[in-house]
């Protein structure tokens, strides 16, 4: 291993042996769909506006959404065309929202990146590796690091406060800090709900706390799965077997 990014780590966490077939045995138990070709299409536009580019805004979408789509076809992935379809109109009422919804939560701000990436050393021989949405600063001194999350109609409570989720946003302040020199306190992280089937605020942000404690049990976390990586340890996490896409099969049985 060169490197881990948060998507690996949660992989690992839901289950070693998971973690063995999908990225060291290159299996693969999911392609993708009409929803990842939705927020692939939405992250592409929000990139665009957030570096205020001239685009056309609505045929940006659907040109994206289609490319997105055709891949899936290319690759032989079955998705619900239909659905697809019912997709196009409530993606670009999100995107028409997204300006006003930064102005709002923010006010005053400058874009500092969009899609920053992230090789960051965790030590001499790892990197973490992970991809920014946006970074924004406001006059107090603020940095703002936002990770575009598209959704159907919110997040519950339960989402909103579950420890791996926000240890994205996490590490990604961490490293962003690392990479930068800049203090863990000048760093705030936040969530922007996309919402596909809402009829009103189709876009909310959530911000994302990261004090000592939860920092400290996030790179935890992150230095235990590497150990076990590196001593190869794929021991079977038995709770997720039901959720697991490999569960019965001849790969895991």
């Amino acid at each position: 291993m060169t490197h881990i990014s948060y998507s690996e780590l949660k992989n690992w966490n839901f289950c070693p042996f998971y973690h063995k077939l999908t990225y060291l045995d290159g299996l693969q138990s999911f392609k993708g769909n009409e929803y990842t070709a939705f927020g692939t299409a939405i992250h592409d536009v929000c990139e665009k506006k957030l570096l205020q580019e001239q685009v056309e805004v609505s045929e940006l979408f659907v040109e994206r959404f289609k490319d997105s789509l055709k891949k899936l076809e290319n690759d032989e992935v079955e998705f619900n065309i239909e659905r697809a379809k019912e997709m196009v109109p409530q993606g670009i009422a999100i995107l028409q929202e997204v300006d006003d919804a930064l102005q709002n939560y923010f006010g005053e701000f400058e874009v500092v990146s969009s899609e920053e990436k992230l090789m960051v050393p965790i030590d001499e021989s790892i990197n973490f590796k992970g991809y920014i949405d946006a970074v924004v600063k406001t006059p107090d001194g603020k940095y703002h690091i936002v990770d575009w999350k598209t959704t159907s109609w919110g997040w519950n409570s339960r989402r909103r406060s579950d420890p791996i989720t926000t240890y994205q946003l996490t590490l990604y302040k961490h490293f962003f800090c690392k990479k930068h020199d800049i203090e863990l306190k000048d760093v705030e992280t936040h969530f922007a709900l996309l919402k596909r089937t809402a009829s009103k605020n189709r876009v909310e942000f959530i911000r994302v706390t990261s004090g000592p404690k939860k920092m400290t049990n996030a790179l935890k976390l992150l230095n235990m799965a590497l150990y076990n990586i590196g001593k190869k340890r794929y021991l079977k996490k038995r709770s997720s077997c039901d959720k697991c896409a490999f569960f019965m099969t001849k790969d895991c049985p």
